[in-house]
């Protein structure tokens, strides 16, 4: 809430336009409009048996799950909040102003490691979805396990994404585990990770190089082209 209400104290203080990216239709709309039809583009010829999703503002999920509802209602939408914040899987409502923002801090946040997922209150464009039931199943997930997540997909895959792809992932990650085979899983990485730099997902990660990544770097041969 702390950068929440100080974006409003600011914003009336000097006349600036504040988005109000938690209240607007706009945030969702814009998804349903792109990413929503990108993903419905991308699986035309292919089943799509699963999406999973975290959510910060709620406009990603909000604006995909109601397409998909729509064009794809045999694809199971998944979203996850962090294991120590779970405010929707609690069943309190949000306390809201008039203007459907928040009232205050929703009861059971807890500080969590996943940044850019679940702020401290539900906000209204999520709630619009949760109330008309655009999720089949709603999954908890350990921060801890999400930057194990993110640190595999670097090592193994070349990907490179934060800590909230780290756990989207994961939980996609334990679908794949009871899933019937052939099923296809599509997980959301809104990110790249060299925003974490200074994050525990880069923990033990030292600025220079060591012994072995030196001579890994030294190991390809140097060209130099002629003038």
């Amino acid at each position: 809430m702390g950068c929440y209400l100080k974006a409003i104290e600011l914003a009336e203080a000097n006349g600036w336009f504040l988005a109000r990216q938690f209240e607007t239709d706009a945030n969702a709309k814009i998804h349903a409009n792109t990413t929503a039809q990108e993903i419905l583009n991308d699986f035309s010829d292919s089943n799509l048996d699963y999406w999973v999703t975290g959510y910060g503002t709620g406009g990603t999920f909000s604006g995909v799950a109601q397409v998909l509802r729509e064009k794809r209602p045999e694809t199971q939408i998944i979203l996850s909040e962090p294991s120590n914040a779970q405010l929707i899987d609690s069943g309190t409502p949000q306390e809201r102003a008039a203007d459907g923002s928040p009232a205050g801090s929703h009861p059971a946040f807890q500080p969590h490691m996943i940044q850019g997922w679940t702020p401290d209150f539900i906000p209204n464009v999520l709630q619009q979805s949760i109330d008309a039931k655009r999720f089949d199943q709603l999954v908890p997930i350990d921060g801890e396990e999400g930057i194990a997540a993110s640190r595999a997909l670097a090592q193994k895959e070349g990907i490179f994404t934060g800590i909230s792809g780290g756990c989207t992932f994961a939980v996609a990650l334990q679908l794949a585990e009871t899933a019937k085979p052939g099923s296809v899983i599509l997980c959301m990485l809104p990110d790249t990770g060299e925003r974490y730099l200074s994050s525990p997902l880069f923990d033990g990660v030292g600025e220079e190089m060591d012994a072995d990544e030196l001579a890994l770097s030294l190991s390809t041969p140097s060209f130099h082209l002629d003038e």
